[in-house]
């Protein structure tokens, strides 16, 4: 929260990169945290995670324009410096418009935000004194209970492929979200490796992200050397990002050689997945 009040009082129209980025972060893993730790009689307005929602996906569309550049600006393409140019610019053109339009935003919610962040790191630190053991082991276990769902689930859809890909990376990045929470003096294994699997399905859905807008920006005589060469980029990144979630399930979920029992163990999570979730209550 205090992330945030900070983020909230130096965003302006051309933010850089870093500061939109943690804005969006910031803001989605409060929204995860109180869910898991079960803080609903704390008292917090639902207009601040509304409000908070909205500036994350405006942030978002910011975000998406920063990282396609940073993936355009990266090819080398000399038959096709005219197109590589014109996607640039485009590109450009578009984080300036969504960047003006968080700003605006953020200006007009600024100051209630801020203030009622400010309540509510009050209103959660005097409910969290005022807990005795027994509710504060049940605020524990609403945490452990919300990642042990999570971790279950990692084995569906049973078929990962592009139509369900990037719906999974959503339940990965929200069981992270949860893990991150606890304090250590090192991350898990697990946690490293959900994050690994998070950015390789982030990163092809950029890619093809990029290749739609590239489609239809570069149109002349359907033969672009350069969409082609994004095309090709965003196949391999795919095939990356699909790898490195079966990896995750084969390492950190039961598996058996029996058909009869795999079903039933497809979705038990191994030892490792059990650690990092014990240190939610350290």
């Amino acid at each position: 929260m205090k992330k945030l009040r900070r983020l909230l009082n130096t965003l302006d129209s051309d933010s850089a990169p870093e500061q939109v980025h943690d804005l969006r972060t910031s803001a989605r893993r409060f929204d995860a945290a109180f869910k898991a730790l079960g803080l609903d009689d704390a008292g917090i307005p639902k207009s601040v995670f509304k409000e908070l929602g909205r500036l994350r996906k405006r942030a978002g569309r910011v975000r998406a324009m920063d990282v396609l550049t940073e993936f355009a600006a990266a090819i080398r393409s000399k038959d096709e410096a005219e197109c590589h140019v014109r996607l640039l610019e485009h590109l450009g053109a578009r984080r300036q418009k969504q960047a003006a339009k968080l700003h605006t935003e953020a200006k007009q919610l600024r100051r209630e935000l801020r203030k009622a962040l400010d309540q509510a790191s009050s209103r959660i630190t005097r409910l969290l004194r005022e807990k005795d053991a027994g509710a504060a082991n049940s605020i524990v276990a609403n945490a452990a209970a919300t990642a042990i769902r999570l971790s279950a689930q990692l084995s569906a859809p049973p078929h990962l492929n592009k139509t369900n890909l990037h719906p999974y990376r959503l339940k990965v990045k929200e069981l992270q979200s949860i893990l991150l929470m606890a304090e250590a003096p090192s991350r898990p294994r697990f946690v490293e490796d959900l994050g690994d699997v998070k950015n390789a399905i982030g990163e092809w859905h950029d890619w093809e992200e990029l290749v739609g807008i590239a489609s239809k920006l570069l149109d002349h005589d359907g033969t672009c050397l350069l969409l082609a060469e994004l095309k090709r980029i965003a196949e391999s990144k795919y095939g990356h990002g699909l790898a490195r979630a079966h990896e995750l399930r084969k390492t950190y979920l039961q598996s058996s050689q029996s058909k009869r029992k795999s079903a039933a163990l497809a979705g038990v999570p191994r030892p490792a997945v059990w650690e990092a979730i014990a240190r939610l209550a350290g």
